[in-house]
C-alpha cells in the first residue's frame, strides 16, 4: 500500500508539471522574443521622425549612431521616383545606411506592404519598419535582433521551473510516503498482533494510532483478545476448582480403600482408585499442556503478586483446615508487582501447593513467603513434610518427563513463568524440615545469563536480612 500510493503521487505529480511546465516554458520563449522585437521597434521608431524631415546621408548616419548600433540598424532609401517594383526611374538616387542583412526583395515587400515584417538572417531575424518620407517615397528601416537576445533569459526561466517541478515531485512523493507509514504501521502492527495472538501470546495488544478506521480495528482487536483472556482465566479458575473438588473424594477414597485389607476386593478397590488418580492427571496434564502463553506485554503490564498469593492462600485454605494442616502467610501485605500474568502466577502457586496437599501428610505444615528486592521478587513455598530426596530429578519431571504418581507438570509451570522473566526455580530444604521451593521472578527483563553474572553479588549482599525474614516469618503457630 505504502508504495502504490508512492507511485500513484509520483505518477499525478509528473503529470501536472508536465501539464503547466511546458505551457509556460514556451509562454516564457514567447515573451522574451516579443521584448527583443519591442525593443527593435522602438529603435526603429526613434528613426522614424530624422527620415520625414531629411534624407541627408550624413545627418541620418547620426541618427543611426544615436539610436541604435551601425552594426545593428540599416536605413534604405529609395530613389526619387523609383517606381514600386524597383526598376530605374529619375531623381534622387537610392542610398543604404548601415549593414544590409536582409534581401532586396524582403525588403521591396515590405515597401509595397507599407507594413512592417520579420526575417530570418544568418545568426538571427531582422525587423524591418516602413517609414514615409517627406518625398512621399517608402525608406525601409532594418533592425538586426541577434538569436542570443531573442532566448536571453529563457534558459535560467526553464532551469527554475524544473527546479520547481522537481521539487514538487519530491515533495509529493515524500508526503505521499509519509501518509502511506502512517497508514501502514498501524495495519502492520494489527497482522503482528493477530499472528501473536494466534501462536498463544494473550498478552499481544495493538497501539490505537493510525486512521479512523484503523483505530477502530485495533480497539475491536485489543477487546477481543481481553475477552479471550477473561474466558481462558474463567476455564483455568473452572479447572482448578474441579481439581480441587476432586482431589478431596479421591484422597478419602484412597484411606478407606487402604484400610479395607486383603482381599481381592480391596485390591479390586485400590487398583479403581489408582487408575481414577491417573485419569485426572491426564485430564490435568492435557488441560495444562493446551495452555497457551498468557504473558501481558508493554510497560505497566503484570500483576500484584501479593494479592495473587492472598488469593489463592484463601483459596487452599478451606481444604487446609480440613486436614489439620498450619499454615503462615508473610511479606503479602504490601503490593508487590511483577512482569508475570496474573493467571499464570495462579496457576503456579496452585501447583506448589497442590503438590504440598498431595505429597505430605495430612496435619504437615506450609508455609508461602514474597520478598522485594531491587532487581527480583521471590516466591518460597515451603512445607513441613519429609522433604525430596533427589532434587534433581524432581526438576528433570518439571521438564515433562512424568514418573509414577506425579504429572510432573507442576514444577514444568512454575519453571516456564519463573524463565520467561529471565529467573529460575531452585528446590531445597526448608528451615520447617522439609521441601523449600524458591521462585526467583526477575523484573529488570533481562535473560538468564546476563542475570545470573550478576545476581550472585546481589545474592550475597541480600542473604543475611532474607535469611533473617524467612526465619522470622516460618514461625508457625
Amino acid at each position: 500500500m505504502r508504495w502504490a500510493l508512492v507511485k500513484v503521487s509520483l505518477a499525478v505529480t509528473a503529470m501536472v508539471v508536465v501539464a503547466f511546465a511546458v505551457p509556460l516554458g514556451l509562454v516564457i520563449r514567447e515573451m522574451a522574443r516579443d521584448r527583443a522585437f519591442s525593443n527593435a521597434e522602438r529603435e526603429a521608431a526613434a528613426v522614424a521622425p530624422a527620415l520625414s524631415i531629411t534624407t541627408d546621408r550624413d545627418q541620418l548616419e547620426r541618427v543611426v549612431a544615436s539610436a541604435g548600433s551601425d552594426d545593428g540598424m540599416s536605413v534604405h532609401i529609395p530613389a526619387s521616383g523609383e517606381p514600386a517594383d524597383g526598376t530605374a526611374g529619375t531623381g534622387q538616387r537610392a542610398a543604404d545606411i548601415g549593414r544590409q542583412r536582409a534581401t532586396d526583395e524582403d525588403i521591396a515587400a515590405v515597401r509595397e506592404m507599407g507594413r512592417a515584417s520579420t526575417t530570418e538572417v544568418d545568426g538571427g531575424s531582422t525587423l524591418l519598419q516602413p517609414v514615409a518620407l517627406s518625398s512621399g517615397e517608402i525608406a525601409v528601416v532594418e533592425v538586426y535582433v541577434p538569436e542570443s537576445e531573442v532566448t536571453n533569459g529563457v534558459g535560467t526561466a526553464w532551469a527554475v521551473l524544473a527546479a520547481v517541478g522537481a521539487a514538487l515531485v519530491v515533495g509529493s512523493v515524500a508526503v505521499a510516503d509519509r501518509l502511506g507509514v502512517r497508514m501502514v504501521r498501524p495495519a502492520r502492527r494489527l497482522v503482528e498482533g493477530a499472528h501473536q495472538l494466534g501462536e498463544g501470546r494473550l498478552g499481544s495488544r495493538v497501539p490505537v494510532e493510525g486512521p479512523t478506521e484503523l483505530r477502530l480495528a485495533a480497539v475491536a482487536f485489543n477487546s477481543m483478545a481481553d475477552q479471550v483472556v477473561q474466558l481462558l482465566a474463567n476455564e483455568r479458575e473452572l479447572a482448578a476448582d474441579l481439581s480441587h473438588r476432586l482431589r478431596t473424594p479421591l484422597t478419602v477414597l484412597r484411606l478407606n480403600a487402604a484400610s479395607l485389607g486383603d482381599g481381592p476386593a480391596a485390591e479390586q478397590t485400590r487398583s479403581a482408585v489408582e487408575q481414577l488418580e491417573r485419569e485426572v492427571d491426564t485430564i490435568i496434564r492435557t488441560a495444562r499442556d493446551a495452555k497457551p502463553q498468557t504473558a501481558a506485554a508493554g510497560p505497566g503490564a503484570g500483576c500484584d503478586a501479593a494479592e495473587v498469593v492472598r488469593e489463592r492462600m484463601g483459596f487452599w485454605s478451606a481444604l487446609a483446615e480440613d486436614e489439620g494442616r498450619k499454615w503462615r502467610v508473610a511479606g503479602a501485605d504490601r503490593p508487590v508487582r511483577i512482569p508475570v500474568a496474573r493467571a499464570d502466577l495462579a496457576a503456579s502457586l496452585d501447583a506448589l501447593l497442590g503438590n504440598v496437599f498431595r505429597h505430605t501428610a495430612e496435619g504437615t505444615a506450609f508455609a508461602v513467603d514474597l520478598h522485594n528486592g531491587e532487581d527480583a521478587v521471590i516466591v518460597l513455598v515451603s512445607d513441613a513434610g519429609a522433604g525430596i530426596p533427589d532434587p534433581e530429578a524432581a526438576m528433570a519431571r518439571g521438564r515433562g518427563s512424568g514418573s509414577d504418581g506425579s504429572t510432573g507438570l507442576g514444577l514444568d509451570i512454575v519453571r516456564r513463568m519463573a524463565e520467561s522473566t529471565g529467573g529460575d526455580v531452585r528446590i531445597g530444604s526448608s528451615v520447617l524440615g522439609g521441601t523449600e521451593v524458591r521462585i526467583w521472578v526477575q523484573l529488570d527483563g533481562r535473560t538468564a545469563p546476563e542475570r545470573r553474572g550478576h545476581r550472585g553479588t546481589v545474592r550475597r549482599r541480600r542473604q543475611p536480612r532474607q535469611a533473617a525474614t524467612i526465619n522470622r516469618s516460618r514461625s508457625l503457630p
